[in-house]
């Protein structure tokens, strides 16, 4: 089943989100290597900078969902003003349809 994790990012948490990124990008990467990752990518305010992300992630149970967005390094580094995750259904260009 699909799940998309919609993170929001704390005001004025730039720095920490380019600080984190390294951390984040290769926790992505090995979701990615694993078939787990789907999309990924930030949300962006008016001004083109990140303000949150999207991620969508394959997974049997919405708690392994959750699990992985609290293990995500942005989560940990407190980031993230909200989290949400909710079951998702990719209808249109979905590669595995």
């Amino acid at each position: 089943m699909l799940f998309a994790l919609l993170c929001t990012d704390k005001s004025g948490a730039l720095q920490l989100r380019l600080d984190t990124r390294p951390d984040h990008l290769a926790y992505l990467e090995d979701l990615n290597a694993r078939g787990i990752l789907k999309v990924a990518g930030p949300f962006l305010g008016e001004d083109g900078k990140p303000t949150g992300s999207l991620v969508i992630v394959k997974t049997e149970t919405i708690e392994e969902a959750k699990a992985i967005a609290e293990a995500d390094p942005y989560a940990k580094a407190g980031l993230f003003a909200n989290v949400e995750v909710k079951a998702y259904n990719w209808v249109f260009n979905n590669p595995e349809a």
